[in-house]
């Protein structure tokens, strides 16, 4: 008898402790920056570095905060002219060469597998084992390069993804299109 009352003094402790828990985590709930976020969703997700932040999500949040607008390379112009159109900034040129969309190719007869690549790699993209044949998962690769420094034998190329049916974008018109109504602003100002 006394083993079922500790049980039951137990398990309403539970049921009391499990409710606190649940109230406190919708009252004290913290939710993320939604500009955050909304930066964070237009930049490429390579996670690669190249704009002088660890990943993405801490570019973002740098982004929010006033960082400048065209620090990644992966991203390119069209990432800079989105952030610009939702952060109502100016933009400004890319502040690195832009490259085409590139994927890490392994010499699978050269790699040793030292594993100083899937190290490098901050997407998981490449699987292999020590001391066995690495190879690169084409469709996780972000072409980001990190894993072509450490590569003792150099075994690791980069390969410019062909624009197929399945990757082409349509590119932005070269020429500003102006409404009628700003042309007819336009030629009563100059009159």
């Amino acid at each position: 008898m006394e083993i079922l009352a500790a049980i039951a003094i137990m398990a309403l402790g539970a049921v009391v402790l499990g409710a606190a828990l649940g109230f406190a985590s919708v009252k004290f709930k913290v939710e993320g920056d939604p500009l955050v976020e909304k930066i964070d969703a237009i930049l490429p997700q390579t996670q690669c570095g190249q704009c002088g932040y660890p990943g993405c999500k801490p570019y973002a949040e740098a982004i929010a905060n006033g960082e400048e607008i065209n620090k990644c390379p992966p991203g390119g112009m069209e990432g800079v002219q989105r952030l610009a159109d939702l952060l109502g900034r100016e933009v400004k040129a890319l502040d690195a060469e832009e490259k085409p969309k590139a994927v890490a190719i392994i010499d699978e007869n050269t790699c040793i597998g030292c594993t100083l690549c899937i190290q490098a790699c901050p997407v998981d993209a490449i699987v292999g084992a020590a001391k066995q044949m690495h190879t690169i998962i084409a469709q996780q690769c972000t072409g980001c390069e990190l894993c072509l420094p450490p590569c003792p034998v150099e075994c690791i190329r980069m390969e410019v993804i062909a624009e197929t049916i399945d990757n082409w974008k349509w590119k932005y018109p070269v020429v500003e299109l102006k409404p009628e109504i700003s042309q007819a602003a336009d030629a009563k100002e100059a009159a």
